[in-house]
């Protein structure tokens, strides 16, 4: 069975095919995120910087798909001021990850033994299909089912109301 997936989308990812991913919206199989205009370590921006990357991000993606509540930092990399940045652009959380099933070299990662509550990372890169099978296996293998992010964090109080 289908499960809605978070995509975090650079803008101008999501206007490559900005059809594709409006259908996966409007089908309900996808919410569309923040994922900064560039891609850069927030961290290393100034705050005009980081106004720019998060807040026009949001404006644009929310211009094609609506409300955004969500934000992946780039790399992961978070701190106090990007906390701050994100909550004046209208981010309700930031999002990380537990595990990267990319692969983004000749052979795939390891497989980590997932728990629940783990958060899985894929990328749109060429082995996509492969990596999200070895995702989907290790959740089996672990007795899991997938799970869409939004109603987990409304469940535990990070995101209130709609």
């Amino acid at each position: 069975m289908w499960r809605t997936v978070s995509l975090f989308l650079l803008p101008g990812a999501a206007s490559y095919d900005a059809a594709y991913f409006t259908r996966l919206t409007e089908e309900g199989r996808a919410s569309v995120e923040n994922h900064t205009l560039g891609h850069p370590d927030l961290t290393t921006l100034d705050a005009a910087g980081k106004d720019a990357e998060v807040c026009g991000a949001g404006e644009r993606l929310r211009a094609v798909f609506g409300r955004t509540k969500l934000l992946r930092p780039p790399y992961g990399a978070v701190d106090d001021e990007v906390r701050l940045a994100a909550k004046a652009c209208g981010v309700k959380a930031l999002i990380t990850w537990t595990h990267d099933f990319t692969t983004w070299g000749d052979a795939p990662p390891p497989t980590p033994r997932l728990q629940a509550g783990d958060i899985v990372l894929l990328h749109f890169t060429p082995t996509l299909a492969a990596d999200l099978q070895r995702a989907l296996d290790a959740a089996r293998a672990a007795g899991l089912k997938p799970a869409a992010l939004m109603p987990h964090l409304k469940g535990s109080g990070v995101i209130q109301g709609a």
